[in-house]
């Protein structure tokens, strides 16, 4: 059975990047470009994983893994710019299981995926 991801990312260039590595490995990925859709589709769907940026319009990300975290236990990586330890420390504090800092490696985000 096809593992389903949910990409919260606004910039698009970047959730097509994602989204092609991904399904290349077999995923199947649902894009949302704000912080608000991306709440409601998390909270809607049944996903394997979320994907998650921090700086979103309408609501950024760290609310976004709080409010999900309320309601469920869906495993969250938070995909930022956002490089200092005290960014990484409270995007886990907040219930991300994962932390990872961009410009990535493809593989880097696969490997930490799987």
């Amino acid at each position: 059975m096809q593992q389903s991801i949910l990409l919260i990312e606004d910039e698009e260039s970047l959730a097509r990047f994602v989204e092609l590595e991904l399904q290349h490995e077999g995923y199947a990925v649902v894009k949302r470009f704000d912080g608000r859709e991306g709440l409601d589709e998390a909270l809607q769907g049944a996903y394997d994983l979320i994907l998650l940026d921090i700086n979103m319009p309408d609501m950024d990300g760290l609310t976004v893994c709080t409010r999900i975290r309320q309601k469920s236990h869906v495993p969250i990586i938070i995909v930022s710019a956002k490089d200092s330890p005290l960014d990484r420390i409270t995007g886990i504090t907040l219930g991300s299981d994962d932390y990872l800092v961009k410009p990535f490696l493809p593989l880097e985000l696969v490997t930490r995926v799987k």
